[in-house]
C-alpha cells in the first residue's frame, strides 16, 4: 500500500511502495483528466478505472498532480488517498510531454499504462500505450501536429505492447509507424454505457423540440467533423430542427446558425449527463454523424443502443463498428442526406434499422473491454517475468 498524505517528489514516491508476490502492480497515469474537461478519451479512461477500482484485482496506484481536476468523469471516481501518487505540478504544458521516471521502483516488474502517450523510463516498467486515432496526422498542421506526433510516436516506440481501439486505427498505426511489429499490437474495442436504452414512456415535454422533430449532432465540431455541412443541409431541406450536444457555441457558430437556420430551428444543450443524452437520443429523428475520420465513434453506438437511427459518413472506423445499415452516406450532399431522411419516414424500414442498431450496439460493452485489457496486463507481465 502507499501511505502518502502529502505531495512528494516523483523520485521518492515509489520508495514507499511495497510489493506482494501474489498480485500485479499496476501504475495508472491519469494525465488525461488534467488535459480534458470531458471527451472520448476521458470516457474510455473512466470506464477502465471504475472497473479496476470495483474489482481491485491488481495493486493499482494512480499518478496525479497537486491541482484541482475539473474533468466531469474523474470527479465520479472514488480513488483512495493510499492509492494516489501525488506529484508536484510545475508546468502542465511541459510535464504532459515528459516520460515518468519512477526511480524508486527497482525490485519487481510493474505495468505502466498512461491515459495519454506517456511512458515510464524505469527498467522494470512494462509500458502499454493505447492509441485512439490519427486525427492529428490527417487533419492538423504546424507545431501542434509536430508536438503531438513526436510524443505519440515516442510513447509507441517505447511500449512493450500497444492497444488500438479499432482495426482502422491499427491499420493507420502500421501505416504511419511501419517499424512497429504487428504482433505488438492488439485491437480492443471501446464499449457503450448501460445508461443508453430505449425509453418506453413519453416524457417529451422536457425536450427542446417535439419527438422526431429534430436531429442530433453530438461531439466536437472541428472541420473534419462536418458540422457546417449539417447546418447547410438542414437549412436547404427545411425538414428538421437541430439539437447540438457538446461545447458551447462560438460566436462564429451562433452567427452561422442564425443566418442559415434561424433562431427557432436550433438549440445547443451543451455538455449534458448520459441520462439527459439518452432522452435526446430516444426522441430524435436521427443522429447525424458525418465525420470524415474517427478512431472509434462512441456516439454512433450510444445512439443505436438508445434506439436512435444513425446517419453517418461511410469512412474510417465508422464502417467497421456501425454494422449493416442502409444509412451510410457515400458522399456528403443534400440529396444523399434527403434520401436517408426519406428512408426513415417509412415506419417499417425505420423499425428494422432501430432493431438492427440495438443488436449491433449490444456487441460493444465496457465489461468486455475491461476483461480484454486485464488479460493483456497479465500476458505482458508473464512474458517479462519469464524472460
Amino acid at each position: 500500500m502507499l501511505p502518502v498524505k502529502r505531495v512528494i517528489s516523483e523520485l521518492d514516491a515509489y520508495v514507499l511502495l511495497t510489493y506482494s508476490s501474489m498480485s500485479t502492480s499496476l501504475v495508472i497515469d491519469n494525465i488525461i483528466f488534467y488535459l480534458q474537461k470531458s471527451g472520448g478519451i476521458s470516457v474510455v479512461w473512466y470506464e477502465l478505472i471504475s472497473r479496476l477500482l470495483a474489482e481491485r484485482k491488481f495493486s493499482v496506484y494512480f499518478i496525479e498532480y497537486e491541482r484541482i481536476v475539473q474533468n466531469i468523469f474523474y470527479n465520479k471516481l472514488r480513488i483512495l488517498d493510499k492509492e494516489r501518487i501525488p506529484l508536484r505540478l510545475l508546468c502542465l504544458r511541459i510535464q504532459r510531454f515528459l516520460p515518468i521516471k519512477l526511480c524508486g521502483m527497482q525490485k519487481y516488474p510493474f505495468i505502466f499504462h498512461s491515459s495519454y502517450y506517456r511512458y515510464s523510463t524505469n527498467p522494470n516498467a512494462i509500458n502499454i500505450t493505447t492509441v485512439h486515432d490519427f486525427t492529428y496526422e490527417y487533419y492538423n498542421k504546424g507545431l501542434a501536429k509536430w508536438l503531438h506526433c513526436w510524443q505519440k510516436y515516442r510513447a509507441i516506440r517505447h511500449s512493450d505492447h500497444i492497444i488500438c481501439i479499432s482495426e482502422n486505427t491499427k491499420k493507420d498505426l502500421l501505416k504511419f509507424l511501419p517499424d512497429i511489429t504487428e504482433n505488438k499490437v492488439s485491437v480492443i474495442y471501446n464499449g457503450v454505457s448501460e445508461d443508453y436504452y430505449p425509453i418506453s414512456n413519453d416524457i417529451s415535454a422536457s425536450l427542446p423540440f417535439a419527438r422526431d422533430e429534430y436531429v442530433l449532432f453530438v461531439g466536437a465540431r472541428s472541420g473534419y467533423k462536418n458540422f457546417e455541412f449539417v447546418v447547410d443541409a438542414l437549412g436547404t431541406l427545411l425538414l428538421k430542427k437541430l439539437v447540438i450536444v457538446g461545447s458551447p457555441l462560438t460566436v462564429k457558430e451562433q452567427k452561422m446558425l442564425r443566418l442559415r437556420l434561424g433562431e427557432e430551428r436550433y438549440h445547443c444543450v451543451g455538455r449534458i449527463s448520459n441520462e439527459r443524452l439518452n432522452l435526446l437520443y430516444n426522441n430524435a429523428f436521427a443522429l447525424i454523424y458525418p465525420s470524415y475520420y474517427e478512431g472509434f465513434g462512441i456516439p454512433v453506438l450510444e445512439a443505436q443502443k438508445a434506439g436512435c437511427p444513425v446517419i453517418a459518413y461511410n469512412s474510417s472506423s465508422i464502417t467497421e463498428i456501425i454494422g449493416n445499415t442502409t444509412l451510410l452516406l457515400n458522399e456528403l450532399s443534400v440529396d444523399s442526406l434527403k434520401k436517408k431522411f426519406d428512408l426513415l419516414e417509412n415506419e417499417e424500414i425505420r423499425n428494422e434499422i432501430v432493431k438492427a442498431g440495438i443488436t449491433n450496439a449490444s456487441k460493444y460493452t465496457w465489461n468486455k473491454m475491461y476483461d480484454q485489457v486485464k488479460e493483456l496486463y497479465q500476458e505482458v507481465l508473464y512474458k517479462r517475468v519469464l524472460k
